[in-house]
């Protein structure tokens, strides 16, 4: 007989899943398509578009560079909606397969933008108009269809892949780990092709060409992500987890005024007295925890309850443990969600300022003139050096070392990525005063189109450590979400994780408007001016890096303070705290 998926999955006709028929890594890689094209489109144009903003539109320094982190901070932001109509509505499928479509139609539009003659600005030099309202226009509706594409895809398409391994199976559970990094590769291939092929193209073939490229690569994925529709496990809607969620909070208000009882076990729905409470078959979202204890007064039976001997009590006065502990979980999300933030403000400048870094040194190498926007492809070369390094050698050392089955915690891992950070931008803040030094000695502050003789290779060392700190904290934070999230909620979960990286992005563009703001008053030229010969960028990089070490200080506060849901590991015995 064929052996059913024990953790409640679904195949295309609603039916349960068979495990040797759906799921697994054959089905898996299929969703890397989505990502692997949703990446490479979002950074082909993200990556460029400064220069494109500066020097065919001919926008100032400092508005281009929030267009493109309004851009990208609005892309991981509507990560939150795809995930809640994932959970809520449709399912992580239909949500990618939607959401594809729409990025394609974005990438369509911004294709029409740059080919037509008619819609281009014309060439200029010096004092150049800025572009027209209709072009302004076009611009915002492709990037921001693309933007929603981006919150559909990337909120779901993660959780979709786990969603082909069995948790509560062992050897499928171990290779749901391994998704993520491998998963974390295929985004890492499709950024590194838009980073050097794509930018190639759209500076010396063709902003036109470049994106069309993007936009037939997404086409192309939707037609392979729908192909495995019938090998897929589906996770079928939970309902609403906002609503989930108001319901503990309304019951608990209403009971504000109660005792809360000694016995825990007294609870409505608690697991009693006779439950073992380290039994690892039972699962953590069901067992009670003293944090937040306000929250089990919803749990507190009082004699106007009952309708609990009904078959349906009241969802609004009453609620089981289970209930509130998922509740519990999501705010003690919450801290680590908030202090992992300006990793992304710093990964934000590796798509901005250094791009615009970049073009005012030295690329020449030879008869090749290197892009600037190309640099970023370090980044991401970095990245999958780093997690096969990671993988299959800092792994299992410290698996030997720690007894931790992943080596070390996702908590920890992430706490690695936000110290590299740090180390990036004090790397980026002394390479830009050389090269502002440079430009000094050889007389050229106030000749910003020429290159400064400082190899544009400087700047290398900055994209790799980001690379190195994003190949921990992103993986670490995608997992952490996802696991950590409750039952039904996990796109929301990578939604709420993928938020992080939009309000990075965000705080990257209310820092430059702050410091541009308080710099230029009395007379000051301020830190970022047009011509970067004559900014204080340098000094900007360092403010991040002061922003970035207490913030620091924060996240290992709220990382201690933290329980997983499976407070000690089962297999090994040892504590699975940060």
């Amino acid at each position: 007989m064929a052996e059913v998926v024990g953790d409640g999955s679904l195949d295309h006709k609603g039916n349960p899943a068979i495990r040797s028929a759906t799921g697994g890594w054959k089905r898996a890689v299929l969703v890397f398509g989505p990502e692997l094209c949703e990446r490479m489109t979002t950074l082909g144009v993200a990556t460029n578009l400064v220069t494109y903003l500066t020097n065919d539109l001919h926008l100032s320094n400092t508005k281009a560079p929030n267009i493109v982190t309004n851009f990208l901070g609005t892309s991981f932001m509507l990560c939150l909606l795809g995930g809640f109509i994932a959970d809520t509505y449709i399912g992580r499928f239909w949500t990618v397969a939607i959401a594809a479509t729409i990025q394609f139609l974005g990438m369509l539009v911004l294709t029409i933008l740059t080919s037509l003659p008619s819609l281009r600005s014309p060439h200029c030099v010096h004092d150049c108009p800025p572009a027209k309202a209709k072009q302004l226009s076009l611009l915002y509706l492709a990037l921001y269809l693309s933007a929603l594409g981006t919150g559909g895809i990337k909120s779901n398409v993660s959780a979709f892949g786990a969603d082909q391994f069995d948790k509560n199976e062992p050897k499928e559970q171990k290779l749901m780990s391994y998704f993520f990094n491998w998963f974390f590769v295929s985004i890492s291939v499709g950024a590194l092709f838009s980073l050097t092929v794509l930018v190639y193209i759209q500076d010396n073939v063709g902003r036109g060409w470049g994106y069309g490229i993007c936009a037939a690569a997404m086409l192309l994925a939707i037609v392979i992500f729908l192909a495995g529709t019938r090998m897929y496990r589906y996770k079928a809607p939970s309902g609403s987890p906002l609503t989930r969620i108001a319901k503990v909070v309304v019951a608990a208000v209403r009971k504000h005024k109660l005792e809360l009882p000694r016995d825990q076990s007294s609870l409505y729905g608690s697991l009693g007295p006779g439950k073992d409470a380290e039994d690892p078959a039972t699962d953590q979202s069901a067992r009670h925890t003293n944090q937040f204890r306000f929250l089990d007064k919803a749990a507190v039976l009082e004699p106007s309850d009952d309708e609990i001997y009904d078959e349906n009590p009241k969802p609004w006065r009453l609620c089981t443990v289970t209930q509130i502990e998922e509740v519990k979980m999501v705010l003690r999300l919450l801290p680590i969600w908030a202090t992992t933030i300006t990793f992304y403000t710093v990964y934000a400048q590796m798509l901005t300022f250094s791009v615009v870094q970049g073009s005012k040194m030295d690329r020449k190498m030879g008869s090749f003139l290197f892009p600037s926007a190309s640099s970023a492809a370090f980044l991401f070369a970095t990245i999958m050096v780093t997690v096969t390094v990671y993988d299959r050698f800092i792994v299992p050392l410290m698996r030997k070392l720690t007894g931790h089955p992943q080596g070390i915690t996702t908590l920890q891992r992430i706490g690695v990525g936000l110290v590299v950070a740090i180390l990036a931008m004090v790397v980026a803040a002394t390479v830009e005063r050389r090269r502002v030094r440079i430009a000094r000695e050889n007389k050229l502050l106030d000749s910003p189109d020429v290159p400064v003789p400082m190899s544009v290779l400087w700047i290398l060392p900055q994209y790799v450590l980001v690379g190195i700190g994003e190949a921990f904290t992103y993986i670490g934070q995608l997992e952490f979400f996802y696991r950590e999230s409750p039952d039904g909620m996990q796109s929301l979960g990578v939604g709420l994780f993928l938020s992080t990286i939009s309000l990075g992005f965000f705080l990257s563009s209310f820092l430059v408007s702050v410091v541009d703001s308080v710099t230029r008053g009395g007379g000051s030229g301020g830190w970022i001016v047009n011509n970067l010969n004559r900014s204080r960028l340098d000094d900007f990089y360092w403010l991040l890096a002061v922003v970035s070490s207490v913030n620091l200080v924060l996240y290992l506060i709220c990382a201690r303070w933290y329980k997983y849901r499976r407070a000690v590991s089962h297999s090994t015995g040892t504590s699975a705290h940060f």
